[in-house]
């Protein structure tokens, strides 16, 4: 009975759209009252069970809808969980490989500074050895010249006493001859003097 009664009211919606004004392919003008009067009856005539069944199959699909969302939702953010902690590794292993090449580099560097350090050790230990060399020669040098200079002041020295020596000893061998010619040297001024006194300028 319920489905004579739609399957009337669904005639009686294809005449109201068959006597309607067709203006344009597809498209038919009919009155509204009279298709909305059609669609309440058809819609009243429905049994219960089958509302019932539709108004189930509706929250079926948006129970699917909701878990479909819901999944796409969770797959979403694992996806973005995944991509955060994949950026976060590849950052931990980026600061890693720079904390890597810095430890290197600071290695290198303090290699260097140490190997330079040794080097300038060693320049300046040659340089303080060939310092003190050349103090060394310099002293040396001057205390020769030194000696030398005191060995020829004792030498002039030494000659100054010899010939002093020899000096006294031509004295002390030429005095009776001095003795002699202070004598006549006085007699002959005591002449010299006698002459004079008796034959005056």
């Amino acid at each position: 009975m319920t489905q004579l009664r739609i399957k009337e009211l669904l005639g009686r919606a294809n005449l109201i759209l068959d006597k309607g004004f067709h203006f344009l392919p597809g498209f038919v003008m009919v009155k509204s009252s009279e298709m909305e009067a059609i669609l309440d009856r058809i819609d009243a005539s429905i049994p219960e069970d089958i509302k019932e069944a539709e108004s189930i199959l509706r929250r079926r699909e948006e129970l699917q809808m909701e878990a479909q969302q819901r999944a796409e939702r969770i797959i979403l953010d694992a996806r973005n969980e995944a991509e955060k902690i994949l950026s976060e590794s590849e950052l931990l292993s980026q600061v890693q490989r720079e904390a890597e090449k810095i430890k290197e580099q600071v290695l290198s560097e303090c290699q260097d500074l140490r190997e330079r350090t040794i080097e300038e050790a060693k320049q300046i230990k040659i340089q303080a050895e060939d310092e003190a060399h050349r103090t060394k020669e310099g002293a040396e040098n001057y205390a020769e010249q030194i000696l030398n200079n005191i060995d020829n002041d004792l030498s002039q020295l030494q000659q100054i006493v010899k010939n002093g020596q020899l000096y006294l000893e031509k004295l002390r061998h030429s005095e009776p001859e001095s003795a002699q010619y202070a004598q006549s040297q006085t007699s002959n001024y005591q002449q010299e003097d006698y002459t004079s006194a008796n034959y005056p300028m």
